[in-house]
Parts: C-alpha cells; sequence; structure tokens
C-alpha cells in the first residue's frame, strides 16, 4: 500500500495529550508506523483534547478575522495566508501551564529563534528589506500572541461557566435523573426526567453524593454522581407562605332552550365492515 506522507497527518504519539497534529514528511517517520496509525480507527478524544482543539480553532478564526496585512516600502503585500505561520510558532512558544514547557522544547528539545532576533541594536548599516521583514515579522508575533491570549481566556471563562460547582451540601433537598432507571411504572414517554424528593445523607467528595432513597427507588444503590442530579427548588407557596392569591370566579353558564339543528350542510354515512360483505 503506497502512502503519500505529504497527505498524512496524525496524532504523534508522545504530544497526544497537547492536541498538536504533525506531519510525518517534516518529522521523516517510517512509512510502516504511518500506515499503521492510518489503519487505526478514528482517535477518541478526551475532555482536555476537546478543549484544546476548541482553542485552536477560536484562535485561528481570530488570527484570520481581522484581516492582518503588511505592505512593504517596495510595495509588496502580504495577508494573513502568508502571515499564519506566526500563528503556529507563537503557539509552539508559549509555555502551557499543564506540563509548564512550551509544545515545540516537548516535541523538539529546544524553542525556535528566528533570524530576525539576531540583529543587533546596535548595527548602524542595516539593509532596509530586512528592517521590513523584522518589522512585519514583529507584528504578525504580536497579533498572533493577542489572538492566543484572547483564546484562552474565552475558553477557560466558558469552561468555568459550565463546570462550576453546586456546592451540595447534607441534608439539601434534590431531584434525581431517571435516565438510567427501568423499573418505574407507567409508559415510558410519559415518565418524568427527575424524580424525587430526596435527602443528602453523604458527601463522597465533590463529584458523588449518598442520598436516603424512598418509594419506587429504595432498591437501588443510594450514591449517584452529581451529573445525574440537581437542586430543587422550592415553589412560590413554600417560600412566600403570606402571599394569597385571588380566587377564581367562574361565570355562571347561561340558561337558555336548547337549539334545534335546522339544516345539515354535509353528510357523509359509514357502514362497518362485516365479514362476508362488503361496503
Amino acid at each position: 500500500m503506497k502512502i503519500s506522507l505529504k497527505k498524512c497527518h496524525f496524532a504523534y504519539s508522545e504530544l497526544k495529550e497537547l492536541g498538536h497534529v504533525v506531519s510525518g514528511l517534516h518529522l521523516g517517520i517510517d512509512k510502516s508506523k504511518v500506515a499503521e496509525v492510518l489503519l487505526k480507527p478514528i482517535h477518541q478524544t478526551d475532555g482536555l483534547g476537546e478543549r484544546i482543539i476548541q482553542t485552536l480553532e477560536d484562535m485561528t478564526r481570530r488570527f484570520c478575522a481581522y484581516g492582518l496585512e503588511f505592505k512593504y516600502s517596495d510595495g509588496f503585500t502580504h495577508d494573513w495566508c502568508k502571515l499564519i505561520p506566526a500563528l503556529g510558532l507563537a503557539y509552539e512558544t508559549s509555555i502551557h501551564s499543564s506540563p509548564g514547557k512550551t509544545p515545540a522544547m516537548l516535541e523538539k528539545g529546544w524553542n525556535p529563534r528566528l533570524p530576525h532576533k539576531a540583529l543587533k541594536k546596535e548595527l548602524v548599516d542595516i539593509y532596509p528589506t530586512a528592517s521590513s521583514l523584522k518589522l512585519m515579522l514583529d507584528k504578525a508575533r504580536h497579533h498572533a500572541n493577542r489572538c492566543m491570549q484572547d483564546s484562552f481566556k474565552y475558553e477557560k471563562e466558558r469552561w468555568d461557566k459550565s463546570n462550576e460547582p453546586l456546592g451540595f451540601k447534607i441534608g439539601n433537598l434534590i431531584l434525581v435523573s431517571t435516565l438510567n432507571f427501568n423499573n418505574i411504572k407507567g409508559p415510558k414517554k410519559l415518565k418524568d426526567a427527575f424524580s424525587g424528593l430526596f435527602m443528602i445523607k453523604a458527601l463522597h467528595g465533590p463529584n458523588a453524593v449518598q442520598l436516603e432513597l424512598t418509594g419506587e427507588l429504595m432498591n437501588k444503590h443510594q450514591t449517584f454522581p452529581v451529573s445525574l442530579i440537581k437542586p430543587y427548588s422550592s415553589s412560590e407557596k413554600e417560600v412566600f407562605s403570606l402571599r394569597n392569591e385571588p380566587p377564581l370566579e367562574i361565570p355562571p353558564l347561561e340558561e337558555g332552550e336548547e337549539k334545534k339543528i335546522e339544516k345539515v350542510l354535509k353528510e357523509r354515512r359509514t357502514r362497518k365492515k362485516k365479514k362476508g360483505n362488503t361496503l
């Protein structure tokens, strides 16, 4: 089986947790290893991998959406299509909080150093094109760093908002999801999404609780994950016990003569089908 390394992109084994996708063409990896990876089923990522993928997508959209352009003094123009490698360079040279290292350091053992960083400030004679190149790379790098930091901040706020601890306490009243219960009476389509009320008897860390089950769920296991329960919110009558609701007034029915049908506009007669007879 012939495999083109130019079209083969796969997750490098040592960098799966970082979510990097590298090309076998630049790494010089054996073709048999590339074929072995391609024959495997689609890799299922965990929550951390999904979060990193969303961050990379948002970072790329931010870099491309603002239409970054740079024009040389000679009149040549470079748009975001040519400057997008600066985004990958900014990501590879940024220190991540989990490993405490840059992705380039974890992958290659060294951080890339561009030629424009080697220019000395005390030089007097600098070619204008080299100075423009350095200015272009600096602007692209600053724009990429800003897009990357905004993406990290946005994904962190979104993650923290959707994963806030509910803060259950012993004695709280909660409702339990009936998603995995098959012994509840009645048709499945009319089954309630949550059942309760139940009281929390003990806490098993921030992710599980032990309940005091009653009724149809008495024989079930008493420990439930936090994802299958939700806090019970009291009704307005229990919270505002002194609030009085006005009684409903039903108007009396009008007594009148029975109306008679004067004319039938449309009529259709049908007969039941009997054995041996046809309509």
